[in-house]
């Protein structure tokens, strides 16, 4: 299986790094020079466009930023989608609204190519470890076909559903991080302003019944929401939107949004200032 892989981010570069390690011929593109240096070790190719870099591809991963970001690199003469060979797969790892998913498979679709919706969670750390989650959605047997790519940078790999089903996982799994988050927080300042040392409550609290992964980010934060916002507020404030959207379109009067994990989400964003 021949790879190619565009965005290598914080995350998506130590996954592109553990792809060619696990010995797939690999090939690389990015918008910025700077991004490929790191890769000057290995034996990944580069490519001068996303249309050369499909060619030489079976596998097409994306792990840009935003809906925007997809669109730009699939699209036009350049595009992914204009070099890709039938029976190719273009995976999508970015987190995004599963619609663009949906019209991206329709769009593929005249060229014969499929498409996973395969978004990550974890972070570059779980990525250089080859322990991101991936959330899944598409064919099963394109899935099956491509679960040893993914197992080079994930554990657990989980097939959720149809195509946009992984990124509905995604979302929901930010949603419920967003909410965890602002009651990390209010658990800290309850603790503080009860008279217990900060210091103690940060050690006690992430090894009690009250552990959780949110927990521990805000811990690390010095127990406030202020480090957090300032580097991922923004990207959070996207997928609670992005949840909020799906369940609008999901039933009537978007009352399957409604609960209190949306409503600690959107407070947590409050108190972010985001």
């Amino acid at each position: 299986m021949r790879v190619g892989f565009i965005g290598l981010g914080s995350q998506g570069a130590p996954m592109a790094r553990r792809i060619v390690e696990a010995g797939f011929g690999t090939t690389l593109w990015a918008r910025r020079a700077g991004t490929l240096a790191p890769f000057a070790d290995t034996a990944a190719t580069l490519a001068r466009s996303p249309a050369e870099l499909a060619a030489a591809s079976d596998v097409v991963c994306l792990c840009v930023v935003d809906d925007a970001d997809i669109e730009q690199v699939t699209t036009g003469p350049d595009g992914v989608l204009a070099g890709m060979r039938r029976g190719g797969v273009l995976v999508v790892h970015s987190t995004v609204h599963p619609d663009t998913c949906r019209r991206l498979q329709e769009r593929a679709g005249p060229h014969r190519v499929s498409v996973l919706d395969a978004p990550v969670s974890g972070g570059g750390r779980a990525a250089a470890e080859g322990s991101l989650l991936v959330m899944v959605g598409g064919d099963p047997q394109v899935f099956a076909l491509c679960r040893p790519l993914f197992a080079a940078y994930g554990d657990p790999v989980v097939h959720l559903g149809p195509t946009g089903a992984g990124q509905v996982g995604k979302i929901l799994n930010n949603l419920l991080f967003t909410a965890q988050l602002g009651i990390a927080a209010d658990g800290l300042r309850l603790g503080a302003g009860l008279g217990l040392d900060p210091e103690g409550l940060g050690h006690v609290l992430p090894r009690g019944s009250a552990a959780s992964f949110a927990l521990e980010r805000v811990v690390d934060a010095g127990g406030s929401l202020d480090r957090i916002a300032a580097h991922a507020g923004g990207l959070l404030a996207k997928d609670v939107r992005l949840f909020t959207e799906i369940t609008e379109n999901a039933g009537p009067d978007g009352e399957q949004g409604h609960g209190p994990a949306r409503d600690a989400a959107r407070a947590t964003l409050r108190a972010m200032g985001v």
